[in-house]
């Protein structure tokens, strides 16, 4: 197995709250190795205190190979919104979540591309997300905070 292949199985490891985001294109790995018979795999939380890493880890262990994958969780290593890939940008517009934007400008609904939406609340349905609404198509959406 090469460290190719492994970066192709943690394609198939998605985010629980987001389940079309794998945690390569959410920008979690930060490192693999593949020595021997060994996987190593580093990944960084979303955030500090994260509920789902444990169950993250074990699903990195089902797609490589339990006995041979050693994942460390790295909470030294600080994620932010920037280390979403481009891929991953698409994938949250795709589920009808707005990626985040740089700065303070304007949200762009995910369901219609229109820049006439407004905040309704800081918070959504999970502590990354705003909840939106757009003035065009008249739905509301949500937005991933910038981190």
């Amino acid at each position: 197995m090469t460290e190719d292949d492994v970066y192709k199985q943690l394609q198939t490891v998605y985010d629980p709250e987001i389940p079309n985001l794998s945690i390569v294109d959410l920008g979690m790995v930060t490192a693999v190795a593949v020595q021997n018979d060994e996987v190593h795999i580093t990944v960084r939380p979303t955030f500090i205190g994260c509920p789902a890493v444990d169950w993250i880890r074990k699903q990195i262990e089902e797609a490589i190979d339990p006995s041979r994958c050693l994942v460390q969780i790295d909470p030294s290593s600080t994620w932010s919104t920037e280390h979403i890939s481009e891929t991953g940008r698409r994938a949250l517009k795709t589920f009808g979540i707005a990626p985040p934007s740089s700065g303070d400008t304007i949200m762009v609904c995910p369901l219609c591309g229109s820049e006439r939406t407004r905040r309704t609340s800081l918070f959504g349905t999970a502590l990354c997300r705003s909840s939106y609404y757009c003035e065009n198509c008249r739905q509301p959406f949500e937005g991933f905070k910038t981190l």
